[in-house]
């Protein structure tokens, strides 16, 4: 039992009562750095004022990563040094795919990024195969026995990739960790959990990769960042997934602190939908009423007619029930549901969507990366909202035209003003779909 604290950092309190605490394997390190007016959570290195995370018991605790279970000063984070305890099973890849020349190109950097233990970015559209593109580098990291985790801000995301990667190394003992999860932690050579879930391990990974690496609630996020640099070994590799990298990002590429690769190509050869914009005016109001703008119930009436199956984002939740009854009054014989992110069912109706058994579905954010869905168009009304970035409204046109049989979904956002945030996302989109004309190949290896 006590492989569970292989590079992980838990308490005392944490751990089963089978694990044996006199191994001398067991590291100790104080869960808090104590000075003369705060402290410091060593797992999460939030800094407190003394008084304000006082315990009536004495001593202190960190309100911040509170919800990985409570860490106070008087309990000591325990962990045994990482020990590879791994037989690689041959054949370790299964996945029997094939790359394109341009895929080809950054997988052979990406196993060289492990190999060498660097630091890199891959830059490639939504759509790209980023994850395909991954595998050679992980099949050579688990012959290594080198241990592996892939992280992702977002549940749908991890959800969603789990089950891909255990197809490609379907010999490979994995374990899937969220904070919505029931089953056990297990030891394995290959992780995939959310970005949150990083902050119980300490100094366990060769290889770790981190997708969606703009995303709410990794950007910006210092917690995150500690929790993937602890994460990983200190000679580790590290490998950053994205299809809107962050000025932060690209200063430290210009700085060569970050290598990259830049795939601006889906992997079907196609190039990103663009986005098209319709004015509609005090939508909101009409919202009130339980009514949409005229262009939009026709946008969907045409394409319930038509069996097209689409996503029809809205900007906050508060909002959800009001276009659902909208659409119900118009198009009563309409099969969907809504969905967001403190949605309990969400998980099963992304899955419904993805069955093919909704005609649409009516999100928020939530669903703007991570999740694939096959021939769909994308909705969007309010694109003019505050709550949508940049790098939102690209990810939400990316939910379009993934599929290779139908690589040219259509992209139609609702908007009371054309605001910069908008006009980069535009600008940004074809941007990249420029440099993709220009590539000369796009064939199979």
């Amino acid at each position: 039992m006590n492989e569970l604290l292989f590079g992980r950092q838990l308490t005392k309190t944490q751990l089963p009562p089978e694990i044996d605490l006199t191994d001398s394997r067991i590291v100790s390190r104080p869960a808090m750095s104590i000075n003369h007016s705060d402290i410091r959570c060593e797992r999460c290195h939030q800094h407190f004022n003394k008084q304000q995370v006082a315990l009536p018991a004495g001593g202190y605790y960190c309100p911040a990563c509170l919800a990985l279970g409570r860490i106070t000063s008087t309990c000591p984070l325990l962990t045994i040094n990482e020990p590879n305890a791994f037989a690689p099973q041959e054949p370790v890849m299964t996945w029997t795919g094939t790359l394109t020349r341009l895929q080809a190109q950054c997988a052979t950097d990406i196993c060289r990024v492990f190999k060498q233990r660097q630091r890199h970015l891959l830059w490639a559209v939504t759509g790209a195969g980023k994850t395909e593109m991954l595998f050679l580098g992980l099949a050579d990291a688990l012959k290594r026995g080198d241990r592996i985790a892939v992280a992702s801000p977002r549940v749908d995301v991890c959800i969603e990739l789990f089950p891909r990667f255990q197809a490609a190394f379907a010999h490979t003992p994995m374990v899937l960790l969220h904070g919505q999860q029931t089953e056990p932690y297990q030891y394995c050579q290959f992780t995939v959990c959310t970005t949150h879930q990083l902050l119980r391990f300490y100094h366990a990974f060769d290889v770790l990769v981190v997708d969606e690496v703009d995303a709410f609630p990794f950007a910006q996020n210092k917690q995150l960042a500690v929790a993937v640099e602890q994460a990983m070994k200190v000679h580790g590799a590290c490998l950053y997934l994205t299809a809107t990298p962050s000025t932060e990002l690209m200063h430290l590429v210009n700085q060569h602190q970050l290598s990259m690769s830049y795939l601006p190509l889906r992997f079907h050869g196609h190039l990103l939908p663009e986005i098209h914009c319709r004015r509609t005016w005090h939508w909101r109001e009409g919202l009130r009423h339980q009514q949409l703008p005229v262009s939009l119930q026709l946008a969907i009436q045409t394409r319930l007619n038509r069996h097209q199956r689409f996503l029809l984002f809205v900007p906050h939740v508060a909002q959800l029930p009001a276009v659902a009854t909208a659409v119900r009054r118009f198009a009563p014989k309409a099969v969907f549901e809504m969905v967001h992110a403190a949605d309990e069912d969400r998980v099963k109706k992304v899955a419904k969507m993805r069955a093919q058994t909704l005609d649409l579905l009516i999100t928020t954010t939530i669903l703007e990366r991570g999740v694939t869905f096959p021939d769909i168009d994308v909705l969007v009304l309010g694109a003019d909202d505050p709550v949508f970035s940049t790098a939102a409204l690209v990810q939400i046109a990316g939910r379009a035209g993934r599929s290779a049989m139908a690589p040219n979904g259509q992209v139609i956002y609702w908007i009371e003003q054309t605001t910069l945030v908008l006009q980069r996302a535009i600008k940004q989109i074809q941007l990249v779909n420029r440099k993709g004309r220009r590539l000369p190949e796009w064939l199979p290896v």
